[in-house]
Parts: structure tokens; sequence; C-alpha cells
């Protein structure tokens, strides 16, 4: 109740507040992530990696860097590990054979439907609305990212 005073006290600052709301929302789901991570052998960063890959269109380590806002040094150790359990492979591109492009398995594929799947399920924070409150927060959520494009 308190988040919602605060919501209509300050009109100017609700898109500061709705970015601090969604934060601490994210925070709390930390947790959850290490529970699914753990649940499939993995590390919260390795799930999110897997969960950002598609064999539609490779992606390039330093992209995969890019969308995690991580250094490219850190995401070599962490495809290291993927391709170490046979999730993903590396590949040279076409146009320059320095860059690695990011290619999953059938292994990598069928664990990325598995966490898709897990990840269905919100946490707490989110799975306590109404069914009111999600189709709205659906709906102004799919406008902030429409908006991205």
């Amino acid at each position: 109740m308190e988040a919602q005073a605060e919501v209509s006290t300050a009109p100017d600052d609700l898109g500061g507040r709705a970015w601090e709301l969604m934060f601490e929302v994210f925070k709390s789901a930390k947790a959850y992530m290490e529970v699914v991570a753990a649940g499939l052998d993995m590390t919260p960063q390795q799930v999110y990696a897997l969960k950002s890959l598609t064999n539609e269109r490779p992606m390039a380590m330093s992209e995969l860097a890019s969308s995690l806002g991580c250094d490219a040094s850190n995401v070599t150790a962490l495809v290291d590990k993927l391709e170490s359990r046979g999730l993903v492979e590396r590949r040279s591109t076409d146009r320059d054979r320095r860059v690695k492009s990011l290619i999953m398995t059938e292994a990598g594929v069928a664990l990325r439907a598995r966490i898709q799947e897990r990840m269905k399920k919100a946490p707490a924070a989110i799975e306590n609305l109404t069914s009111g409150d999600k189709v709205a927060l659906c709906e102004i959520l799919s406008r902030a990212v429409a908006s991205l494009e």
C-alpha cells in the first residue's frame, strides 16, 4: 500500500518511481533465479546466456556480453562452461574469422526450452498480483517493449 501512496503523490517522478519499483521486483527475483538455475545444474548467468541465444541468428560473443551487461572476458568464461557441457559451439563468422558466433547444440536447444518452460512461472512478487493487475502489467510492459523498437 505504501508504494501506491508514493506513486500518487509525485506525478513528475512517476517514470523514475516505476523504474525503482521494477528494479525492486527484479532484485527480489534473484533467489528465484538461483533456484531455477540450481535445478538445471547451472548458474543464473549461464541461464541468462543460454536464454539469450537463438539459432535463427547466431550471436557474436561481444553481442552476448552486451546483452548480459558484462565484460567480454566474463562471457569467455561463461561460454567455456556452456561449451564444456556440450550446450553451445563457437564458430568463426564468414566476414571475420576472428569473430566467434555462438550456436546452440541440440542439447542446448533442449535445455533452453526447459529454461523457458520453468521461467513461465513468475516469481511471487508477480504471481501474488490479482488477475486484473497481471493483465494491466502485461499491457503496460508490452507498450514499453514496443517503444524500444
